[in-house]
């Protein structure tokens, strides 16, 4: 595929978000930024979290690992609903009960500032460091088609990138995006969708008996070695169903219930009501989504198996070695269209929701109807680009330390800040005691770093045992734990 065409796919995809932006952005106050006026349809929202739950990481990597782990990821997702059971049952109602913008707020009204603090804090690193791991992800994908050949370096084409991010989010916020967000999400179905209907078609498992002539998809599918989901015989595995079931159960409570990006745009519906239903229909839409996903996977080995193709070392590059270099032009259009929809879906809205993290939480701009609106607007805008700037400066350090173990390590540390926050808000949801505000961010510092030498040594320390998704729990076992320690002696009451 030219790097011209690739230009013009990506030229033409951010010249649609930009006219969404356009659109939506006119008139658009603090409040429009912020909470998206509350006039958020709820299917627009369930329909924009598919893009915002996935990103370019996933595109690549959940298809790549099915030659190794098979589809045992599905075990996660199917985790995944119950927690979002849990988010909209026990933490929707809670946000709409106090009219939350930033969720970390309620960590103030049950603790005291400081541990609203604490929880903004482990967002905005978490999120910094994920959206850049995502971006640069993506970076290197397009570079190879688009950059490179134009001479363009990583450096120049990350400002290019973050710039075009910038314009179509700095001014309309949560109103822009729950829109944009439905755009990605139908380019990241459309790519995923077509690059499964080509592999199929190459692999003469579709007929033209219309739905019936996919028939032969699912067979091969089911037929394959790839496609065991369950897996109960070893308990020290990391891929044992308990451990992935509950672990994915509290990943979606952290980093979907318990995460101003993801939850921001659901506090934009126009009622409690809407919100739950825009969770309860997207619960059910990710576990098809990401069957999809573990079937390409399979699809994919399948082809490479058929043609004689060398599966890569590093399993995350088969979907574009393939995409790009043997299953044609459309198979090119739909990999790059899937990737980048799936990138920047999660990325633009890192800006918007960092912003606000930041403005309300630590600069404390909750209470608008108090406050000049033009210098609210003015400090968030400036915020904004601020964060747009360190998401810059993040990803060239991520390009010049080159190295793909390091980075994955960083990624993987910034998952573990998110055991903080299931510590915090469990503490804070389901006991009546008060703390010592001032000493919990240490608490909640000590217990990521606990879990990272947990998981270093897990297998010497407890004979062999791996931790999996569930050190996630333990991560906010540990937090509970040290809030209890910080818990305040009852003061006795008068004579």
């Amino acid at each position: 595929m030219s790097a011209t065409l690739v230009l013009a796919i990506i030229s033409g995809y951010f010249a649609l978000l930009l006219i969404i932006s356009f659109i939506t952005s006119r008139k658009a106050g603090n409040d429009a930024y912020f909470k998206g006026n509350k006039q958020s349809p709820w299917w627009v929202l369930a329909f924009g979290l598919i893009g915002d739950s996935l990103s370019g990481v996933t595109f690549v990597s959940v298809p790549g690992k099915v030659g190794v782990e098979q589809f045992a990821y599905m075990q996660i997702v199917l985790g995944y609903v119950f927690g979002y059971l849990v988010i909209s049952e026990v933490l929707l109602p809670i946000y709409y009960k106090y009219n939350l913008t930033s969720i970390y707020s309620y960590l103030n009204k049950r603790l005291g500032p400081n541990s609203q603090k604490a929880g903004s804090f482990f967002f905005l690193v978490s999120r910094t460091i994920g959206a850049a791991f995502r971006l640069y992800v993506t970076l290197i994908v397009l570079g190879e088609f688009l950059f490179k050949p134009f001479g363009v370096s990583f450096e120049i084409a990350a400002v290019i990138i973050i710039l075009l991010i910038l314009v179509y989010t700095i001014k309309g916020g949560i109103k822009t995006l729950v829109w944009t967000d439905m755009l990605q999400s139908g380019f990241l179905l459309a790519g995923l969708i077509i690059s499964v209907l080509l592999i199929a078609w190459d692999l003469d498992l579709i007929s033209s008996r219309g739905l019936f002539g996919l028939k032969g998809i699912f067979t091969a599918v089911a037929d394959s070695d790839y496609s065991r989901i369950f897996f109960f015989d070893d308990w020290n595995a990391k891929n044992n169903f308990f451990k992935q079931f509950f672990g994915g159960a509290f990943i979606a409570i952290a980093m979907t219930g318990l995460d101003q990006n993801m939850m921001q745009k659901n506090l934009s519906a126009r009622t409690l009501g809407e919100a739950k239903k825009n969770i309860r229909v997207f619960s059910v839409v990710v576990v098809l989504v990401n069957f999809v996903f573990v079937a390409l996977g399979a699809l994919l080995y399948l082809y490479a198996e058929k043609n004689g193709i060398a599966v890569p070392e590093k399993t995350d590059t088969l979907f574009p070695l393939l995409a790009i270099k043997y299953l044609g032009v459309a198979a090119s259009v739909a990999f790059i269209l899937g990737i980048a929809a799936a990138t920047f879906s999660s990325a633009d809205s890192v800006l918007t929701t960092l912003t606000t993290s930041f403005c309300i939480d630590f600069l404390g701009m909750d209470d608008h109807s108090t406050k000049d609106q033009n210098a609210i607007q003015r400090t968030r805008t400036l915020v904004h680009v601020g964060f747009a700037t360190i998401l810059l400066v993040t990803l060239i350090v991520f390009n010049n330390y080159n190295n793909q173990a390091v980075i994955s390590q960083v990624f993987t540390v910034a998952n573990f800040t998110y055991g903080p926050l299931i510590g915090l808000f469990a503490f804070s949801l389901y006991t009546k005691r008060n703390v010592y505000d001032r000493w919990v961010p240490l608490a909640c510092l000590a217990s990521p770093i606990i879990c990272y030498f947990l998981n270093a040594n897990s297998k010497e320390w407890f004979g062999g045992y791996m931790f999996g998704s569930e050190l996630l729990i333990v991560n906010g076992l540990i937090t509970f734990a040290g809030l209890l320690l910080l818990t305040k002696k009852k003061e006795k009451k008068a004579a």
